[in-house]
Parts: structure tokens; C-alpha cells; sequence
């Protein structure tokens, strides 16, 4: 699935979770949300993204 390996910005992210940016960079911050930066960008892959809803989904707490 070529959407899986999506790149996605902190606004994405939090348009996809539907939270706020306010909400999205501070788990990104708190390494909650596995991000990477490129220059002063924040980037989450798709599908780190979702593994992380699964882990939501089992009871796993962050």
C-alpha cells in the first residue's frame, strides 16, 4: 500500500487523529508519537502512525 509509507506533517497528523497541533507536537515532543525532524519540521510516517493507534486500541498507554 503505497499510502502506508505516507509521510505526514504534525498538521496532518493531528487533521488524521483529529486533535489539535497544539496536542500532536507535545506527544511528538514527548515521544509518544515516533516522529523524525527535517530542518525545524517535524515528519510522522504513516504507518508508525498507525501502529501507534493499534497500541491505543490494545490498552497500551503512552
Amino acid at each position: 500500500m503505497a499510502e502506508d509509507k505516507e509521510i505526514m506533517t504534525i498538521r496532518q497528523v493531528a487533521e488524521y487523529l483529529q486533535i489539535s497541533e497544539v496536542t500532536t507536537y507535545r506527544l511528538v515532543q514527548d515521544d509518544k508519537i515516533p516522529a523524525f525532524k527535517i530542518g525545524h519540521s517535524w515528519r510522522v510516517k504513516k504507518e508508525d502512525l498507525n501502529e501507534f493507534i493499534e497500541k491505543q486500541k490494545r490498552g497500551e498507554r503512552f
